[in-house]
């Protein structure tokens, strides 16, 4: 079995869990550009402008909407004259492609005898965000498929985060490497690791600090935590995973930059977008940073968390 295969399988059999947490993002934003179509019999500069509006007040973002709207442009030049039910359908194809312009082999990963193991996942974000809930959730998607996991707490600045991350451990019943508060973060990465070697876990998913001082700070530690991993796991992280909370809309963009700049991110989790009526903030961002979103997480459940699908998504959102 490939290793996000049960992904796939779940998000099948969770379409509806899908749709129900996107109902605010429909209500709100995708329910605009459907009474805006309407009474239309062709789409012009004027509707343009409004769909223009539409999407940047709900923060899909000025740069993304503004390729968009002239991703469309050039359709409508191209085709002469477009209905309005003809721009649905077209808007739906260029936010789909859109998103696959981002798509990279760790979205699609496979674990067969050949990959690396344990497949080692840093993840990254600031408190608050939902991280450590997203690690448990990821904990328990794998170790219900069959894999084994270690969790490595090495976001030691703060007890909560140490005590949450052995509180998920407990409850899906996985392996955990941890340290005192205060410990040296890498020290806790690097112990992680060697357990997750001897004890032949498949996975092995290290929790990071949200916040340091400053950005140097920040960009300091990270770096050094990922040259202690390579050393006991040549090439670990194979991934470095971003977790934002969806609801924050355009502070989420400014957090995914701050990350970005202060570490080599490919892969975006997207949390609480079942909260919220600013889903669109799932496109902007990924098209800004050109990483793809991998995860999404769509209720409070611990199976309500997603491997990101972008045809599901879209085609739940325009539904």
């Amino acid at each position: 079995m490939g290793l996000f295969d049960f992904f796939n399988k779940a998000n099948k059999e969770s379409k509806e869990t899908l749709d129900k947490g996107l109902e605010k993002t429909k209500e709100g934003f995708f329910s605009k550009i459907t009474r805006s179509l309407v009474g239309k019999s062709k789409v012009d500069d004027e509707y343009l402008d409004e769909l223009e509006e539409i999407l940047i007040s709900s923060d899909v973002g000025v740069e993304t909407t503004l390729k968009i709207i002239s991703r469309l442009e050039k359709r409508i030049e191209q085709d002469k004259y477009i209905n309005a039910d003809e721009l649905h359908q077209i808007l739906k194809s260029e936010i789909k492609e859109l998103l696959a312009e981002n798509d990279n082999a760790h979205v699609n990963f496979k674990f067969t005898e050949e990959a690396p193991k344990p497949y080692v996942i840093m993840v990254v974000g600031v408190n608050g965000v939902g991280k450590t809930t997203t690690i448990g959730k990821l904990s328990n998607r794998f170790k219900n498929s069959g894999l084994k996991v270690m969790l490595g707490a090495a976001d030691t600045f703060r007890a909560a985060a140490v005590d949450q991350l052995k509180i998920w451990a407990s409850r899906v019943d996985v392996d955990i490497t941890y340290k005192d508060m205060g410990s040296d973060p890498a020290a806790v990465a690097f112990s992680a690791l060697q357990e997750a070697v001897a004890k032949n876990a498949d996975v092995c998913i290290i929790d990071t600090a949200g916040r340091l001082h400053n950005k140097i700070n920040l960009m300091n530690e990270l770096s050094k935590i990922k040259r202690v991993m390579d050393k006991v796991i040549p090439g670990a992280p194979h991934e470095v995973l971003l977790v934002l909370d969806g609801s924050t809309g355009q502070n989420a963009f400014e957090q995914a930059k701050q990350f970005s700049e202060a570490t080599e991110i490919n892969a975006l989790a997207i949390t609480k977008l079942d909260g919220t009526a600013k889903g669109g903030v799932v496109i902007g961002i990924s098209d800004q940073l050109k990483v793809p979103v991998k995860y999404i997480g769509v209720g409070e459940g611990v199976d309500d968390l997603q491997l990101f699908d972008k045809d599901t998504f879209i085609d739940s959102l325009f539904n």
